[in-house]
């Protein structure tokens, strides 16, 4: 849920008319000049007021009049880029940069145009040069450095952020930035600092409160991350993804009672509610309308390698596609092999980051969707403001979140009797669905024949290891607590721990002192950063038995630790 700083330049005003080339002395040349102006600022004046074909049509008149005139052909560029027109746009700015080769915006545009169409070396070309002729030109350093950390070039945007920070030492977006960039690398020490400077410039900086708490629940700081949520929130009240990040928090809290998270996401049901305009009707629920197959829209951020896409990836297999058509509403930002390995199960599928709910809800209307399913509940890249519309006559949360929604229109959650036994029904807005074995399906993972599970390593060790695989925020002091008391039943024990935040040498210390307060030593204790998969999994070889967490217990961890033969 953590965002990065991106603002777009709405409008290209012209800026060194005096300069304009021309032929000096003639007449008739000066005349056609000063007309050409008239109809550029013309254009501008349309521009301003978003009306586009009628700002191009003066701008090409400019050029109909003087063909050199590199301003004309700089804005029009940037109304054609606008309306999608990418080939001629690039003309335009690309005559404009070589009639004024000073013209830093002409660079900026074409930088744009390369990166949308997918070839980022020739944007990082134009961009640079934008920076050479323009060394403070604000809006490129944010592109440059967005572009770079897209292609996961966290080195090249930090020294982009660092030449923006020379320029523009009290930019808060630019300290914030770079907070991110720390943060994405499990340096969080370092990126608090950051975010801290940016707040000390920009001390109601909503995005910046968002960000911070995100690190503050990555260290396992429950507290001050509720309290950043919580004040990112109040500062913005109309802006609900901060009260979505709050419940997110709140599930891994040991001190917040199950009635305290429902009434919070009843709160936030009835935000997004308040901005919403449900469906009333469906054209599936005509009469007459076909009732098979059976469509359904799988609504995710998550259709890649990651657990959700782990467990989706077994059962899109088994699924029958004369009677069940699966679409896809992805918000992944980044596809991946097990996106290609996916994908061919579906019948459509649609990126949706750029579309509003409104028309996102049309869209899944028009598209025929039966039931429309919710994979991300209040983890990062969810759409839970959507399911609000009631763009499908049934809608369902699945696999990626634990809890309750709180969204008005989400009709059922499927469970299963263990992970909600009856009793704990109430706990939800929705009606709680039970599948009849488990809510899981697991996917073995790809060369598994490779991973068989091996002898309990007590057998050679001559004792126990225990093992945990958790994410750091699960790992509370009452967790540790009781950890202590089984370490101290066994005093021969060792604990293997490992997760992305282990990375870290901050966290890995912070972690080892809280080890040792409830009597585990640090020699008794193995520490590993992030691994890939694979040999994620195949460590589980040194592990004897896994010690789980709670309030917020293990899900993927726990399927692959009994894949691997590990209690």
């Amino acid at each position: 849920m953590f965002k990065w700083f991106k603002k777009v330049v709405p409008v290209v005003e012209a800026a060194r008319e005096a300069g304009m080339p021309g032929t000096s002395g003639e007449a008739s040349g000066a005349q056609h000049r000063s007309q050409s102006m008239d109809c550029k600022q013309r254009g501008n004046g349309l521009l301003a007021q978003g009306r586009l074909e009628e700002a191009a049509a003066c701008y090409r008149q400019a050029i109909a009049l003087h063909d050199g005139y590199a301003e004309a052909h700089l804005n029009l560029g940037f109304v054609l880029k606008e309306q999608g027109q990418s080939a001629e746009a690039q003309r335009h700015l690309a005559q404009a940069a070589r009639l004024d080769p000073a013209m830093a915006d002409a660079f900026y545009l074409l930088g744009s145009l390369s990166w949308e169409q997918g070839d980022p070396d020739t944007a990082a070309r134009h961009f640079n040069q934008a920076l050479t002729v323009k060394p403070d030109f604000e809006q490129v350093y944010r592109d440059l450095c967005d572009m770079h950390v897209q292609r996961g070039q966290n080195e090249s945007a930090r020294q982009v952020l660092l030449r923006g920070l020379a320029n523009y030492p009290q930019s808060a977006d630019f300290h914030a930035d770079l907070g991110s960039l720390y943060f994405h690398e499990n340096q969080f020490e370092q990126a608090i600092v950051c975010y801290q400077k940016a707040l000390l410039i920009q001390p109601e900086n909503t995005l910046v409160h968002s960000n911070l708490a995100k690190v503050f629940l990555e260290q396992g700081d429950i507290e001050q991350a509720k309290a950043s949520y919580r004040k990112a929130a109040s500062l913005v009240p109309e802006d609900v993804e901060a009260d979505s990040c709050l419940l997110y928090a709140l599930s891994f809290d040991a001190d917040s009672s199950a009635q305290q998270y429902l009434a919070q996401a009843r709160e936030y049901g009835g935000k997004v509610l308040e901005r919403a305009v449900p469906c009333t009707s469906w054209p599936v629920c005509q009469p007459g309308s076909k009732a098979a197959p059976l469509r359904i829209g799988l609504v995710s951020g998550d259709l890649r390698l990651h657990p959700v896409g782990f467990f989706l990836e077994a059962i899109l297999a088994h699924l029958d596609p004369a009677q069940v058509q699966l679409v896809a509403y992805s918000m992944t930002p980044r596809e991946d092999q097990l996106t290609d390995r996916i994908k061919p199960h579906f019948a459509g599928w649609y990126p949706i980051r750029a579309l509003d709910d409104a028309t996102l809800a049309r869209q899944i209307q028009d598209d025929g969707i039966h039931i429309l399913m919710d994979l991300a509940g209040h983890t990062g890249d969810n759409r839970l403001p959507l399911f609000a519309w009631k763009a499908a006559p049934v809608q369902v949360s699945w696999l990626g979140y634990w809890a309750s929604t709180g969204v008005p229109g989400m009709d059922y959650l499927l469970a299963d009797p263990v992970s909600v036994p009856a009793e704990h029904r109430h706990h939800f807005t929705e009606q709680v669905w039970y599948l009849p074995h488990t809510r899981f399906c697991f996917t073995p993972p790809v060369d598994h024949a490779q991973l068989a599970p091996t002898l309990l390593p007590a057998a050679h060790n001559g004792y126990v290891t225990f093992g945990c695989f958790q994410n750091l925020t699960k790992i509370n002091d009452a967790v540790l607590a009781a950890w202590g008391r089984i370490f101290a039943a066994l005093p021969q024990a060792r604990l293997r721990l490992q997760n992305k935040q282990m990375g870290s040498p901050v966290a890995r210390a912070q972690l080892l002192e809280r080890l040792s307060k409830v009597g585990i030593a640090p020699q008794r204790v193995k520490l590993e950063g992030s691994i890939p998969r694979q040999a994620y999994l195949a460590v589980h070889a040194e592990v004897d038995m896994i010690l789980d967490t709670f309030p917020y217990p293990g899900g993927t961890t726990t399927c692959e630790a009994l894949w691997m033969g590990v209690p």
